[in-house]
């Protein structure tokens, strides 16, 4: 065989493998969130926003996956704790955080939102492999992995470098478009400057 056919051959194969590698990455995360979709069966939350944007947003919770961390979601929202509680740090094209329900309340003191949690002790981390993909929600923490508390984030887009580094909890279900809509902070961190949109009531309604 001519040495320029051995190449030419070589370079299909190795092409072709890099296809198939590919494909493999790309399809594997989607695959791994169709699955926890799929076997999802805590219950749904129903947040009520208000401010620039104003609707509901459904988050189905993903107890299979984050047990703890989706069963103090649901705690806290049925004692209320989330209501009026602001969207202190949102950042265009990646994501929205808000759930500090002891610095976080609007119509107070918000300067200090994002630094607070709840009554109860912090959680130790569930990562999973569970990809932050569009509406994904993500559990905020310090820089130790376990310091999970009441805080959360939902994602405008796909962030792959979160994968695996903060614990997935849910994923919005209805309401994406009130997602967008919501009011966007300033520089790098995010901060919203002005009047945060909130977060009226967040129920348990499965």
């Amino acid at each position: 065989m001519p040495s320029s056919r051995i190449v030419s051959t070589a370079i299909a194969i190795l092409g072709l493998a890099f296809l198939a590698a590919y494909y493999l990455w790309t399809s594997a995360p989607q695959a791994v969130a169709q699955q926890a979709a799929a076997e999802a069966n805590g219950p749904k939350l129903e947040f009520t926003i208000s401010g620039e944007s104003n609707g509901k947003i459904i988050v189905q919770l993903y107890e299979n996956v984050a047990p703890l961390h989706a069963e103090r979601l649901v705690t806290l929202a049925q004692e209320g704790a989330y209501d009026n509680v602001v969207f202190h740090r949102v950042i265009d094209g990646f994501m929205a955080q808000s759930g500090d329900v002891a610095n976080g309340k609007a119509g107070g003191d918000t300067s200090r939102a994002g630094t607070g949690g709840s009554q109860y002790p912090n959680l130790r981390a569930e990562f999973s492999e569970v990809p932050f993909d569009r509406g994904t929600v993500g559990m905020a923490r310090s820089s130790d992995p376990n310091s999970a508390n009441s805080q959360f984030f939902i994602m405008f887009a796909p962030a792959p470098h979160l994968d695996g580094q903060y614990t997935v909890v849910g994923q919005v279900t209805e309401g994406l478009d009130v997602l967008d809509a919501i009011k966007r902070g300033m520089g790098g961190n995010g901060a919203v400057v002005g009047t945060p949109d909130k977060i009226d009531t967040i129920k348990v309604i499965e």
